[in-house]
């Protein structure tokens, strides 16, 4: 390994994952969705947000529609 690295002369590249990549959100949830998901996370061994996403990534990708009747 060498004591120092010339970056001067680094051309800069784009990130080839930037479509990939996650938008930060402001999402309020009931207490106890949260906690289904964390306890949910916790037996699988994952952190509640990405099983939150990865839940949402599903119901995208499968175009899961919410059947939603109000009572008159």
């Amino acid at each position: 390994m060498r004591a120092q690295y010339d970056f001067s002369k680094m051309k800069g590249q784009r990130n080839p994952y930037r479509k990939q990549l996650k938008q930060p959100i402001t999402i309020r949830l009931d207490k106890t969705t949260v906690a289904y998901f964390k306890g949910l996370a916790d037996e699988i061994g994952m952190p509640y947000q990405n099983l939150i996403n990865l839940y949402l990534r599903d119901c995208a990708l499968s175009q899961k529609k919410l059947d939603l009747r109000w009572a008159s």
